[in-house]
């Protein structure tokens, strides 16, 4: 197999609960709401949730017709199936963001929420993710921002040494990192998106402040700033909403299967068996279990 960038796994993790539940995050996720509500399209037809996890926030997705819902943790996929339920508008596939296992231009809509802070090398990643999106596709991308007001006033005063003005971006955790807002900007017009609305969220991120306001006044205080992005990006997490500016067109297969092409060499369509896909070109087999397509590892190697 092609040697991919190192994976940040949550398999096994109760990250759901542990961190959005019970982590005292309702601020944040309500605020997340409040800026998904003005950036997505008002009705789509299949869209693509990038480390969808254990399907948060899948539901506020309501414009879209069908969601494939793609996590490395088969973990995470299985605990969004428990709470999503088999209706055919949901599609569960477990891969590696780098070798996405879909045709091109399949997607005319992409989400990817508090996941590129996992990449490391999100260039590539975001390469994936444009090949699967249709001409004029719209992907709404959230990145954790290393220029944000926290990071400058601590390089101010030297309590850090990593500096946030500068464009590369910052690994301050294993496999977690910041970025700058330009370098978002550049990577994307570079692939072919055009920007069309930056919202920067997050603005109250202190402990002192959820503990003396509730969730719901903190997040519509924030929904109140969040324009402010299109200037100036100085929040922990931005949400940039671009479009893919190839005209042209494209159809969407009935049949899900038809969806899909091998990770590996590329080969569609895969022909279907009892509990896998089958490459007809490598010979790889690929899991299609309890409901889940797993394209992480064949189940022959390889």
């Amino acid at each position: 197999m092609t040697a991919s960038p190192p994976i940040c796994d949550y398999e096994g993790s109760d990250y759901q609960t542990s961190f959005w539940e019970r982590g005292g995050r309702a601020y944040e996720d309500q605020a997340e709401a409040i800026a998904l509500r003005r950036l997505l399209p008002a009705r789509g037809n299949l869209l693509l949730e990038l480390g969808a996890g254990a399907g948060r926030n899948t539901p506020r997705y309501t414009g879209y017709e069908r969601i494939v819902l793609l996590d490395y943790s088969r973990t995470q996929l299985q605990q969004a199936r428990a709470r999503l339920g088999d209706s055919p508008r949901y599609v569960y596939v477990a891969a590696d963001i780098y070798k996405l296992p879909f045709r091109d231009s399949l997607f005319d809509g992409a989400t990817m929420i508090r996941t590129l802070h996992h990449m490391a090398d999100a260039p590539q990643a975001l390469r994936q993710v444009r090949r699967v999106l249709a001409p004029g596709a719209v992907f709404l991308l959230e990145f954790a921002n290393k220029r944000n007001l926290k990071a400058i006033l601590r390089y101010w005063l030297k309590k850090q040494a990593w500096n946030p003005f500068s464009l590369e971006p910052v690994e301050f955790v294993a496999l977690n990192f910041d970025f700058h807002p330009q370098a978002i900007r550049q990577w994307l017009t570079e692939l072919g998106f055009h920007l069309e609305k930056t919202l920067t969220v997050s603005h109250f991120r202190l402990g002192l402040l959820k503990r003396l306001l509730p969730a719901s006044m903190l997040a519509a205080l924030d929904g109140l700033f969040q324009p402010t992005g299109n200037f100036f990006q100085l929040t922990p997490s931005v949400f940039v909403r671009a479009k893919v500016q190839q005209k042209g067109i494209f159809s969407i297969p009935k049949n899900v299967l038809e969806w899909f092409r091998c990770p590996e060499c590329a080969t569609y369509p895969l022909q279907a068996h009892a509990d896998h896909l089958l490459c007809p070109t490598c010979g790889r087999k690929w899991s299609a279990q309890n409901g889940i397509y797993d394209f992480r590892e064949p189940l022959n190697g390889g």
